[in-house]
């Protein structure tokens, strides 16, 4: 299975946004918490990535910020801390004729219901990575194509804006895999563990125990699960229910399939036992889910 396919398409279940962002006199923003996932690229100019409790990160253009679970964070012209930045505005404001400061691409998908799936955040909460458009340039257009196309808002933007959201998230976490020199997903260098991880990834549907998994992976039952939580920051059946009702909630998402199919093939003996945890999970129930599909966010300016 591709690990990466799946983050994909578990971010996709939420609305998508994009902006091109030009800011004059650019002294800074500051991007409060969300649940969801996004990405930052730098068009022009520079600044530095503001976090709480990490030091400042310089970024130019052609630089990428993933936002792995819609941590807050900012971006600004000089180090400084992150309250000391001003909230991003959500009005429009009108086009000015003069150069920009700076100028920046927003991309997100945020959830209405439920939370970022669990394994998006075993990652860091930001995620910078020096984007390689002379290697890729596949990566520049299809950044310059969203650019576009989120400016000029044209007809068929419902449409084209999730895939192009998917494509550059695909590539942005290439490239950062790339320059990490490791494939492995979630982020794990413990190989049990990672073992693991695989079999609950690809076969969500099966009866796991804490007891097959650590059998499967030849550890102890008490040391399988002191590591995997240790290793991904949640136990392991923890672990697994937030995989299946992220499973579920793509099927519900992409397929007209019944709440009975999806329930069997996400690893739930009934549709009602999958209905009663993916209410609990989402704050909304599956039927209420499927009729609201996921709407555009407004633009940011």
């Amino acid at each position: 299975m591709d690990l990466l396919s799946e983050v994909v398409r578990a971010v996709r279940v939420g609305s998508p946004g994009s902006r091109v962002v030009r800011q004059y006199d650019f002294q800074g923003v500051r991007f409060s918490a969300f649940d969801g996932t996004g990405f930052h690229v730098v068009l022009s100019g520079t600044c530095w990535l503001i976090s709480e409790g990490q030091e400042p990160v310089g970024l130019k253009p052609g630089d990428a910020v993933l936002i792995t679970s819609g941590a807050p964070h900012g971006l600004s012209h000089v180090p400084c801390a992150l309250n000391d930045l001003p909230s991003m505005s959500m009005r429009t404001t009108p086009p000015r004729s003069e150069p920009s400061d700076f100028e920046f691409l927003c991309g997100v998908y945020q959830l209405q219901h439920g939370h970022t799936p669990q394994y998006l955040r075993t990652l860091p909460d930001l995620i910078t990575v020096s984007l390689d458009y002379d290697r890729y340039p596949q990566t520049r257009a299809l950044i310059d194509l969203l650019s576009t196309d989120t400016s000029e808002a044209d007809m068929g933007t419902a449409a084209t804006l999730p895939a192009l959201l998917d494509l550059i998230l695909v590539h942005v976490f290439r490239q950062w895999h790339e320059q990490r020199g490791s494939a492995e997903w979630p982020r794990t260098d413990d190989p049990e563990i990672a073992a693991a991880l695989r079999e609950i990834h690809q076969n969500p549907q099966r009866k796991w125990t804490v007891a097959r998994l650590s059998e499967m992976v030849g550890l102890p039952r008490t040391v399988f699960a002191r590591r995997f939580t240790e290793e991904v920051g949640r136990p392991p059946m923890s672990y697994l229910i937030s995989w299946r009702l992220s499973l579920g909630a793509q099927l519900l998402r992409e397929t007209d399939v019944t709440l009975a199919t999806i329930a069997r093939e996400v690893g739930y003996s009934t549709e009602f036992a999958f209905s009663g945890a993916f209410t609990r999970e989402y704050g909304v129930s599956p039927g209420r889910f499927r009729r609201s599909p996921a709407t555009l966010v407004p633009p940011v300016d």
